[in-house]
């Protein structure tokens, strides 16, 4: 199953991808009187328990009118009120590498905010003296129910599914101390879309391509399979600390390419665009603009 969300005036509200548009799932709901979470905080709430309702109600609704063009709707953050943000920083090999840095030797967790989250096609405004700015390609994992001291045989039944993630970066606020914080939790730096593609239809999550261009320019062109660390085992070892809850979300970190790693640097202005794509995941594109 495919969910994507969007902007009904100001309310965010759940749709489910299809051949026929996009189903208004709250729409839909109303309608049939079938029980049925019927908006993206409710169903990120059940986590993977909403999956059969959500089915349900996609086999039960026949009406033209419930089903509308997604190139006509405005796109909100995919998973709109996540609970916990947690990214890993160097969890790819090639990147450690291009970063001059040792490849860690357990996973290296940071957090980002909700302030950070930004959907597809929304401009992410940087300020004049963000002069630093990087993309970073990523393959996200949104959590399906509650982990807590799960094995890593375990964790992807945890997961309710994956989507793609830009983990923006100021890499001068970044390095200022030793706290990454700073220069990953500006306001829009996760864009995160279009869509949340359940675990079910991605049986392999170590074998799926991540790309990103700049501009149109190829400069991300890898596989998963270059983590360090897997899903699974970043999973496991991050409910050894703390309790994952449905509705959470995972950056699990980027390949090489990144502004950082190159020679000369020329870093995200204005006017730049950045696209990124996992392998059956849609593709998620941002402009930077002005703050």
């Amino acid at each position: 199953m495919i969910l994507t969300t969007f902007f009904s005036g100001d309310t965010v509200k759940l749709g489910i991808k299809t051949e026929r548009g996009i189903l208004d799932v709250a729409a839909a709901v109303a309608a049939s009187g079938m029980s049925c979470p019927a908006s993206p905080d409710a169903v990120y709430n059940q986590g993977l328990r909403a999956l059969p309702a959500l089915q349900a109600l996609l086999d039960a609704t026949e009406d033209a009118a419930f089903f509308l063009d997604e190139a006509a709707l405005t796109y909100a953050p995919t998973v709109p009120n996540p609970g916990k943000i947690l990214c890993v920083g160097l969890n790819y090999r090639k990147h450690a590498a291009e970063s001059g840095m040792a490849e860690p030797q357990e996973p290296v967790l940071f957090s980002k905010f909700n302030n950070t989250l930004a959907a597809h096609g929304e401009d992410i405004p940087l300020q004049a003296d963000w002069a630093t700015v990087d993309y970073e390609s990523e393959l996200g994992v949104v959590i399906g129910k509650t982990a807590r001291n799960v094995s890593v045989d375990d964790a992807l039944g945890t997961v309710f599914g994956y989507c793609n993630m830009n983990d923006l970066s100021e890499r001068d606020l970044q390095m200022r101390s030793g706290q990454w914080l700073l220069g990953k939790t500006l306001d829009k730096f996760l864009p995160i879309g279009p869509y949340v593609v359940s675990a079910d239809a991605i049986p392999d999550p170590q074998n799926l391509s991540i790309k990103g261009w700049l501009n149109g320019e190829l400069r991300q062109a890898s596989n998963t399979a270059d983590m360090i660390f897997s899903v699974a085992e970043v999973i496991a070892y991050a409910s050894q600390i703390m309790t994952l809850s449905p509705g959470d979300i995972i950056s699990t970190g980027t390949p090489e390419g990144v502004i950082l790693g190159m020679q000369p640097r020329v870093w995200l202005q204005p006017g730049d665009e950045y696209s990124v794509e996992v392998a059956g995941l849609g593709r998620l594109v941002n402009r930077m603009v002005e703050a």
